[in-house]
């Protein structure tokens, strides 16, 4: 049996590198994470997941972000009940071919992306997450006004999100079949509060 969503025990703590620029280029994976932990976007049915109207919307937004940032390209990505996970490869020029991570970080090192006065401003993971989260909420809220989906409390979304900085290709390879599998797992899955 499931234990009941304790806000106090299951916070997520931010684990973001201190002085890490998060405009590097490289692969990214993240998960974020309905408010209270609410199905909100869908449900697992027999192991397969069956996405409902705001589920749906969810991707269509998640699709946009290469439009609304051009330097990234997306990954594999999942909606589930009350989560998201999805890979995220930030390049530094447009057509560049896809790295995993950026020069040193397989060697542990830290490595600042160099910034050039004449580049135009990139924009940061969080910025990307930001852009989605608000996005989506703002439709999630029109679809609660004018087609009747779930109410939510408070937010759609917890105000915080994971991203884990994949460091090479066994770890690109382990994040994808991850978000590949995350359906048929749903059981186990610790973000299922589902009684």
């Amino acid at each position: 049996m499931k234990s009941k969503f304790d806000p106090q025990k299951h916070h997520r703590h931010s684990i973001r590198l201190k002085g890490y620029d998060y405009s590097s280029e490289g692969a990214y994976y993240v998960t974020i994470v309905a408010q209270g932990r609410e199905c909100l976007f869908g449900e697992i049915v027999d192991g397969e997941l069956k996405l409902n109207e705001a589920g749906e919307m969810v991707v269509r937004w998640w699709n946009e972000l290469p439009n609304k940032f051009p330097n990234i390209v997306l990954g594999e990505f999942v909606v589930m009940p009350n989560h998201f996970h999805g890979i995220i490869f930030i390049m530094e020029n447009v057509g560049a071919d896809l790295r995993v991570c950026p020069d040193g970080e397989e060697k542990g090192e830290h490595v600042d992306s160099p910034k050039h006065a004449d580049s135009p401003q990139r924009s940061t993971l969080s910025q990307m997450i930001q852009w989605f989260k608000t996005m989506t909420t703002n439709e999630y809220i029109r679809g609660v006004k004018q087609s009747n989906w779930k109410p939510f409390i408070g937010k759609v979304w917890q105000r915080n999100y994971y991203e884990h900085i994949i460091r090479n290709e066994k770890e690109l390879q382990q994040k994808t079949n991850y978000i590949l599998d995350n359906p048929s797992r749903w059981d186990e899955d610790d973000e299922n509060f589902v009684k």
